[in-house]
């Protein structure tokens, strides 16, 4: 069981727990993964630097990794 500690307002407050849920977690993994893999996608091999794939689609995949981060940090976790 975790312990209640007072804080200076003398409300108890719970130890031990996490502040987002698991399913809240994994969504931000897949989110860095993602991000990673959009600035893996802008480095690229030798070649044309205005290849299709650094200027357009590399970036469209960090945005979409960073908006699945936004939606993970501000999705509500389930009730148990």
């Amino acid at each position: 069981m975790a312990k209640d500690k007072k804080n200076k307002a003398g409300t108890q407050v719970p130890q031990g727990q996490f502040v987002f849920g698991k399913q809240n977690y994994q969504l931000m993994l897949i989110g860095l993964a993602v991000i990673i893999l959009g600035f893996v996608l802008m480095y690229g091999k030798e070649g044309d630097i205005y290849d299709f794939r650094r200027i357009t689609l590399a970036p469209i995949v960090v945005m979409a990794g960073f908006v699945i981060e936004i939606f993970a940090i501000l999705r509500k976790p389930k009730s148990e």
